[in-house]
């Protein structure tokens, strides 16, 4: 039979027809490409919308409040069985950090000190073991229990009692001076430290007396 006879050219356009609708329908029920699944979000750090109230902030350090610096000339209370006392407004209040009930930055020509608030439950081991953990920071030898006496000036603030020392000696090879008081309160044991060069340190004594005379009971 030819192919260029009219019946055989029906034939030929019936069969390329169904050929291109069946092609049609197979392509319109093949299933499309699943879509990938976004990833889950995960959960921030940050969010303290599933934090026990009052937890402290989690996903990174807590940043001073706008402002904070500002404190340093008013009074300032801590937690616990609380003093609160009043810094020279020239020290810059910093972070205080998991350890510390305060923290300052004091400077003057081109230095820095620190000065460190913190307590502790208990005697912590008394004021000789305290005073020679003092010493050891500023790379002296320990003291006696003999030489305690002649090494602690004995002050009252108010109703609470301070030990006051005041050690030169160096660290990382650099004259460094500390002045320390321990102040027993409540059962628990206060240290106010201020440990930096010594030329500076030396310059703030005064200033850190006077700090000292306004630490007093919330």
């Amino acid at each position: 039979m030819s192919l260029r006879s009219p019946a055989s050219a029906a034939v030929l356009t019936l069969l390329l027809l169904g050929g291109c609708r069946d092609h049609e329908i197979t392509a319109y029920r093949a299933p499309k490409d699943p879509v990938a699944a976004a990833p889950a979000p995960v959960a921030s750090s940050a969010n303290t919308n599933d934090l026990p109230r009052g937890h402290p902030p989690v996903g990174g350090a807590a940043q001073p409040a706008p402002g904070g610096d500002t404190m340093a000339n008013t009074a300032v209370p801590t937690g616990g069985d609380s003093l609160v006392w009043t810094a020279p407004a020239a020290w810059a209040v910093k972070p205080s950090g998991p350890m510390r009930k305060g923290s300052y930055a004091v400077k003057g020509n081109g230095a820095e000190a620190d000065l460190s608030i913190t307590a502790f439950p208990g005697d912590t081991g008394g004021l000789l073991a305290n005073l020679n953990r003092w010493r050891g920071q500023v790379s002296l030898p320990p003291l006696a229990e003999a030489q305690l006496g002649a090494s602690v000036e004995h002050r009252d603030l108010g109703s609470l009692h301070a030990d006051i020392v005041d050690f030169a000696g160096t660290a990382n090879g650099a004259p460094t001076r500390l002045l320390g008081a321990v102040v027993p309160v409540n059962g628990e044991t206060w240290f106010f430290k201020l440990m930096g060069p010594d030329a500076l340190v030396a310059q703030e004594k005064a200033a850190f007396l006077e700090f000292l005379r306004t630490v007093r009971p919330r």
